[in-house]
């Protein structure tokens, strides 16, 4: 094992609050962890990932021109009015409907919001409690002298790449659009508005 995969192992076990381990009670950190979350803002900058591996993996580098942010977004489908009308409660239609964008990716474009001067590289999960749930997302200053002098950042200049997180052409934003292949995607395919939104 190298040094990701024992912090990969740690954060593991401080999310599924173990037990387990005789040294440390990671339940008591977890719970700690999200009490103090609570009172932070809904998007703040720090400093670096918690999660090193995956920021890693998603394409964060330790240099100028990166930013990590860390949003708090709410959990579950949203609020929906109840109808007026006379019917019975489970032909209400107040029940299992869902946004058309997954919450990752809500927490993307509330970064991006933030910091317009930046575009979204990935986000990846933290953390999250009964009512809500943190991302960190990574974000890059494509006008910055290093990034432009990278030949393998260089691509985040194209204009093809502004507003990329609106676009969904971030990691979570393909998955949301369905793209890939397999018989669960047929209908996402060319797109979904080739398919009466029948997709999502």
């Amino acid at each position: 094992m190298n040094g990701y995969d024992y912090i990969q192992e740690t954060l593991l076990k401080v999310n599924q609050g173990s037990k387990k381990d005789v040294n440390f009670n990671y339940n008591d950190l977890k719970r700690n962890r999200l009490i103090e979350l609570r009172t932070h803002e809904p998007v703040e900058k720090i400093d670096k990932p918690s999660n090193l591996p995956r920021a890693r993996s998603l394409g964060y580098k330790a240099k100028q021109g990166f930013v990590v942010v860390r949003v708090k977004i709410r959990k579950g489908a949203g609020l929906f009015e109840r109808k007026n009308a006379r019917r019975r409660p489970k032909r209400m239609a107040i029940h299992k409907i869902t946004r058309r964008i997954s919450i990752q990716r809500m927490a993307e474009q509330r970064a991006a919001a933030k910091y317009p001067n930046l575009e979204v590289l990935n986000s990846y999960f933290f953390a999250q409690d009964g009512k809500q749930k943190w991302f960190e997302v990574i974000l890059i200053d494509p006008s910055h002298p290093v990034i432009k002098s990278d030949p393998n950042l260089q691509w985040i200049q194209d204009s093809s790449h502004k507003g990329r997180t609106f676009k969904g052409k971030t990691s979570a934003g393909q998955k949301n659009r369905g793209l890939g292949h397999g018989p669960k995607r047929s209908k996402n395919m060319p797109s979904l508005r080739a398919n009466n939104r029948l997709g999502k």
